[in-house]
């Protein structure tokens, strides 16, 4: 079973020495297996790019060191206690992890220990580093590559993405430069840079294995850059950097089954990084944009009952009245296909990409209505830390579910205004249409193809006029966000 593992250090990439001389020795004969040889020239040029890119960001990169004091009377208390969900447990296990513990007096507790990465991202003495590097630390120190060491201040940190901005007061830094993530191509190699298992100064290499990953369980905004990095013990909040030297990612987690590195690394992309950073130095926390409305994929059936071409979309299941796409004029049924003049992909990608767009900006936004194609400038609002966001969950008899009319009381006992009127999901049959829909109990089915239903008859005499193998479109309320849910019958 593939297990996700987060530590404390940075994504090292190992390079492919096969993949080298592949993409280096020209097209392969047609029929022929044999790769030729690189020539000396391009084998030299390449080992310079690496060369010139690891001279460029190591005096950027430095040890981050942290330290939590925890009860002694804590320490047999492996659960819950505050051992339990830390990086370095997860990734090491229990005996590794207690070499780091350092007894203080007895009857005083002990000192917790961990060790990260992170790069210097401003003459003034700001770091970047991983949110789960400082995590609760009650001193943070830094390390710099000319073996100066400070204490360190935590400006401030952000768990949804696992970044963490933290300052030193120092002379003398080397800012490394950041680049542009979007401009990065599947397949350009990157070096690594970070300490390893308290190695310092440690430069790795590999390729940009795939962009936009998001649903790994990371944090609560992904959009990772994947790589092929060897991310270990003492790397994490280090830099992902392209061949010119530029920060393109911030290493942070790996995908493994046994704990260890087995060839794929995650990177929270710079300019997620950027954002974040200057939200926090400037405000002390992350302030993210709102768009106000419930969100959705898109899925076969979906796309086909809105006529919409293809899935690459995101359908609006519902609008918070007085919001930002309300006033905009966007409605549920929509399918945005491009914000800010970039492609709506899926939920994910968009969640980013409004969470990163300052409140207050206007921004275009392309819906499709109705097979047409229409633009909406909305002004994004502000995110409050306890806005809830919409996810995808949700649901007679031949579609594996049981309804009842939504009455005045119902409805109360539900939570709703009394005079809301729809059939209510009292059971759904595991395995059924309803259930691989993603209609759940509670559930209130308020409209079928856009048609309203106030009761089960209505609800009957609407699926009667539809081909349910071909499928059809239901309007669900649960708490305050309506979604859309494809139900379809098998042949």
């Amino acid at each position: 079973m593939n297990v996700l593992r987060k530590h404390a250090g940075v994504t090292v990439v190992v390079v492919s020495l096969l993949g080298v001389g592949a993409a280096l020795s020209g097209a392969l004969l047609a029929g022929q297996a044999a790769q030729a040889a690189i020539p000396p020239d391009a084998a030299t040029a390449l080992s310079d790019a690496f060369a010139n890119a690891a001279e460029v960001i190591r005096p950027s990169v430095v040890s981050v060191s942290s330290v939590k004091r925890v009860q002694a009377s804590r320490r047999l208390q492996r659960a819950p206690g505050p051992m339990s969900n830390n990086p370095l447990r997860e990734f090491f296990g229990d005996d590794f992890l207690d070499r780091f513990l350092q007894p203080e007096e007895p009857g005083r507790g002990y000192a917790q220990q961990g060790l990260g990465t992170g790069v210097i991202v401003s003459d003034d003495g700001y770091i970047v580093t991983n949110n789960h590097v400082v995590r609760e630390a009650d001193e943070v120190s830094v390390k710099l590559p000319d073996d100066r060491s400070f204490k360190a201040k935590v400006v401030g940190t952000d768990e949804k993405t696992d970044l963490a901005v933290i300052k030193i007061e120092a002379s003398g830094l080397h800012a490394a430069k950041l680049g542009d993530s979007d401009a990065l191509k599947i397949g350009e190699w990157v070096v690594a840079a970070g300490n390893p298992f308290g190695l310092s100064s440690t430069i790795t290499a590999g390729i940009v294995s795939a962009k936009g990953r998001s649903n790994v369980g990371i944090a609560d905004y992904e959009d990772f850059i994947q790589t092929d990095a060897a991310i270990n013990p003492g790397n994490s909040g280090g830099p992902l950097v392209n061949l010119r030297g530029e920060v393109v990612g911030i290493n942070t987690a790996i995908f493994s089954r046994s704990g260890g590195y087995m060839g794929i690394g995650f990177a929270i992309p710079v300019n997620m990084v950027r954002t974040i950073k200057e939200s926090l130095i400037s405000k002390g926390r992350v302030v993210r944009g709102l768009l106000g409305a419930a969100i959705q994929n898109l899925n076969e059936g979906l796309a086909k009952s809105f006529s919409f071409p293809g899935t690459e979309g995101v359908l609006i299941g519902d609008v918070a009245p007085g919001g930002p796409a309300d006033q905009a004029g966007l409605q549920a049924g929509d399918v945005i296909t491009e914000f800010d003049g970039k492609k709506a992909v899926n939920v994910q990608k968009l969640r980013a990409q409004v969470a990163q767009t300052d409140p207050g900006t206007d921004v275009p936004v392309e819906a499709f209505r109705e097979g047409q194609r229409k633009q909406f400038k909305v002004r994004i609002g502000e995110l409050d830390a306890g806005t809830a966001s919409a996810g995808e969950k949700a649901a007679p008899e031949s579609l594996g579910m049981n309804l009842e009319n939504v009455t005045p009381e119902i409805a109360q006992q539900l939570g709703y205004d009394t005079k809301l009127r729809g059939v209510v999901v009292t059971e759904v049959e595991p395995l059924s249409p309803a259930d691989r829909a993603g209609l759940q109990v509670r559930d209130v089915i308020v409209a079928v193809q856009d048609q309203p239903v106030e009761d089960v008859a209505q609800f009957r005499t609407a699926l009667g006029k539809h081909k349910l193998t071909e499928g059809i479109r239901l309007a669900v309320k649960n708490g305050t966000m309506r979604r859309y849910v494809f139900l379809q019958a098998g042949e």
